[in-house]
């Protein structure tokens, strides 16, 4: 059975469930930035995946690139460049980063980790974050 990392919880917020991925937002308004977590159980890599699954998760990644640049458009910071990563060096659980990029934000040309401290999201800017969200993955608003 699936179980969501308890590290990601004070790290990100839910979105929804997409069709193979648990969808969250990233707690860092500085970038548009989605997680994707495969719902599977004792997930590392993406080769633990069988092909099915992984041409699921390449369309997920497309649709959460979308939700991403949704969200450079809603706070007025258009999206030029979507960095993609599976890295899991501190949390091993398979989950794939969807960060959008602009060449005036705070890392850049570099990686976004380890760039200085996250900015959480404000509370209203939250709820509009991730109503973006759940509007371009076409998933329900949450209650």
């Amino acid at each position: 059975m699936f179980e969501l990392d308890p590290a990601f919880i004070p790290t990100s917020h839910e979105i929804g469930d997409l069709g193979l991925c648990a969808a969250r937002l990233q707690d860092d308004a500085r970038y548009p930035w989605i997680v994707l977590l495969p719902r599977r159980a004792g997930l590392r890599e993406l080769e633990d995946l069988p092909p099915a699954e992984r041409a699921a998760l390449t369309e997920e990644i497309v649709a959460a690139g979308g939700a991403v640049r949704a969200l450079g458009v809603a706070s007025g910071r258009l999206v030029e460049k979507l960095n993609v990563g599976a890295l899991g060096n501190v949390t091993p659980q398979l989950h794939i980063h969807v960060v959008g990029r602009r060449a005036d934000d705070p890392a850049w040309p570099d990686p976004v980790w380890g760039r200085g401290g996250a900015r959480p999201y404000g509370p209203s800017e939250l709820e509009a974050a991730l109503a973006t969200a759940r509007r371009a993955l076409g998933l329900a608003p949450h209650p």
